[in-house]
């Protein structure tokens, strides 16, 4: 571990947004050919020096992932579903042919970063230091080949509320005309290839007045994906359904969080293809009764009125349902140890002695 000498000034919890301000030291791990993942190391926070023909930045050979360090009233600080980030992380990995890095490190290169910077962590409720693992491609070529050399880094930054005054649902648009994955593809990696793709359904659908994109599959543009970067649930009658994990879409940390509680709660779940004419439908003869994306930064992300091809409905007169928000309540309180964690999500992180 190498210290900054000059370390930054941590924001009030009172100012944070999202991914604007990052703390004063980042893990950076590298890969070589022959010698594997090699010099695991905490430093300074500081640029990254890139040759301008290093191969990720023409061929796109990139994969990250998120979670959340929350800080609790009794001044723990905790990790959420950790082991399950990095296993993905690795699943990402391997869709883009980059090589497996040891979940176990992976784990603890969280847990060092969020040790060395604590102090970043924020204790009002509804904040938290979001942790963001990189992988990129260090290749120094012009050639359309997996990487030779690689470097691992993770940043961290804090952040507050998702929503300032609470969960709000918001408006989202069907497009059956933008896709955003298909079967044998990428869908199913959280890469930055994925993300830069959905930019301009994105952007369409912000101009006509909502907020997230529902993405509808690649092939029929018939059954419901993803909604912008979350997954997607709804409740149709007395069954909660999902989209399954057929290789489009991502293995969400949350989705699987929420699918548990709910089974543990006694509801009826489906991970099953549900076209998106089945929910207009639904939402036309009044059996939808709710709907909700689940994420990492939102948790969980009511939906208030979905579009499409020109025809609006409304989900619960446009107000959070009961079991959106019950499942939020109850994410939130396990994050920050305020509700019996049951299944083991949460780890403590371990803060110097010394500190």
């Amino acid at each position: 571990m190498t210290r900054t000498r000059t370390p930054g000034q941590r924001p009030a919890d009172s100012s944070l947004s999202f991914g604007k301000v990052f703390t004063d030291h980042m893990f950076v791990m590298n890969y070589t050919e022959g010698k594997g993942w090699h010099d695991p190391r905490v430093v300074p926070y500081g640029p990254l020096t890139l040759d301008p023909a290093t191969s990720v930045l023409h061929y796109g050979q990139a994969v990250f992932d998120g979670l959340k360090a929350f800080r609790g009233a009794d001044g723990q600080i905790r990790l959420f579903r950790a082991q399950r980030h990095a296993e993905r992380l690795n699943k990402s990995c391997r869709a883009l042919c980059i090589p497996e890095m040891d979940v176990d490190l992976v784990r603890r290169s969280f847990e060092a970063i969020v040790a060395a910077d604590h102090e970043w962590v924020p204790s009002t409720q509804g904040t938290s230091l979001y942790i963001r693992p990189t992988v990129i491609a260090t290749d120094v070529m012009l050639g359309v080949h997996p990487a030779h050399s690689y470097t691992y880094f993770v940043i961290c930054s804090p952040v507050g509320a998702y929503y300032k005054e609470g969960v709000k649902p918001v408006r989202i648009l069907a497009t059956d005309t933008h896709v955003r994955a298909v079967q044998g593809g990428l869908g199913e990696a959280k890469t930055a290839a994925n993300y830069a793709a959905s930019l301009s359904a994105q952007q369409e659908a912000e101009q006509a007045g909502y907020t997230q994109v529902l993405w509808l599959d690649g092939v029929e543009r018939k059954y419901i994906d993803e909604v912008g970067t979350m997954n997607i649930m709804m409740q149709i009658g007395d069954e909660v359904i999902t989209p399954p994990l057929a290789g489009t879409i991502l293995d969400g940390v949350t989705r699987n969080s929420i699918l548990q509680l709910l089974r543990d709660w006694g509801h009826k779940v489906s991970e099953r293809k549900v076209s998106i004419d089945e929910v207009m439908e639904a939402g036309r003869n009044g059996t939808l009764r709710e709907m909700w994306g689940t994420g990492t930064a939102a948790v969980v992300s009511p939906v208030g009125e979905l579009g499409y091809k020109g025809e609006k409905i409304s989900i619960g007169n446009g107000q959070t349902g009961m079991l959106t928000q019950k499942l939020y309540d109850a994410i939130v309180g396990i994050q920050y140890g305020q509700q019996p964690d049951k299944h083991g999500w949460t780890s403590v992180v371990k803060v110097p002695a010394t500190a």
